[in-house]
């Protein structure tokens, strides 16, 4: 129940507590030191966190149920949630009052894309919706369908930095790549261990070229989005499942975390 902060290698350099709501998930906001967080006891409200004096600039109510996605806009003060109550709601950090509404037939994850003009839904693990943002009430301007597995459930969806790819993450043993644009599968990718369901983060690199994602054995899985061909398996020594993994957007360095956490940089061989 803690946002922690840390400067490389690993080094605390605060840790502000929310014991009362507790902390799922976090996403920086625009402004400095800020951040929009969910909660996991008391209530799903959305807190606005204002990090330099450890003070609540916002409340953003009206979910009933846990908060399984947040997505801010990569241009500007919009974000998305998505909850087990089967809704998105679309907000404005400046108003508590949630802009629009979204009822859907199941368990929702969705993004913006990198450029902030619209966003994807993934609904009930079968299918994705594409919405324009500035006319989403009228529905999806695009709908792909996708095979149901009954193994699994989505547990994410990202955009690559391109907007030309969605990778949607599973609680099973595979991960999706599709076209953005068409909806065709254009990979899956397997052969990490799952075995406990456990909600395991995927990741693109910047380049939009390669996709990774770790798994419960703490290794992470690395492949060629174009080939479809593994290139790697690092071993961070985790002792855990890795459920965090995340690029820096500007450099090809990346951090991953299980209970333990790790930062990457590239080698360059001589």
């Amino acid at each position: 129940s803690a946002i922690l902060f840390l400067l490389p290698p690993d080094r605390p350099k605060r840790t502000l507590y929310s014991k009362k709501y507790g902390v799922d998930l976090i996403r920086y906001t625009h402004a400095a030191n800020t951040v929009v967080y969910s909660s996991n006891k008391i209530d799903d409200t959305i807190r606005y966190l204002s990090l330099h004096d450890n003070k609540y600039i916002r409340y953003f109510p009206g979910h009933t149920k846990r908060v399984v996605a947040l997505s801010m806009s990569p241009v500007d003060d919009t974000f998305i949630s998505g909850s087990l109550d089967k809704t998105i709601r679309l907000w404005d950090l400046r108003s508590p009052n949630c802009q629009g509404l979204m009822h859907l037939q199941g368990k929702p994850v969705c993004s913006f894309d990198p450029e902030g003009l619209i966003f994807a839904a993934g609904v009930n693990s079968e299918m994705v919706k594409l919405y324009d943002l500035r006319s989403f009430d009228k529905g999806p301007f695009a709908t792909f369908k996708m095979q149901y597995d009954r193994t699994c459930e989505w547990t994410g969806l990202k955009f690559s930095n391109d907007g030309k790819l969605i990778l949607i993450s599973t609680n099973g043993g595979f991960i999706r790549l599709i076209d953005a644009f068409k909806g065709a599968v254009l990979h899956t990718f397997g052969g990490y261990n799952n075995s406990k369901a456990v909600t395991l983060e995927a990741s693109f690199t910047p380049d939009s070229q390669f996709i990774m994602i770790g798994s419960e054995d703490g290794k992470i899985h690395v492949w060629n989005g174009e080939s479809g061909m593994k290139v790697a398996v690092l071993d961070g020594k985790h002792t855990g499942p890795i459920t965090c993994l995340q690029f820096n957007p500007k450099f090809m360095t990346f951090a991953s975390a299980c209970s333990n956490m790790a930062f990457w940089l590239p080698t360059i061989d001589d």
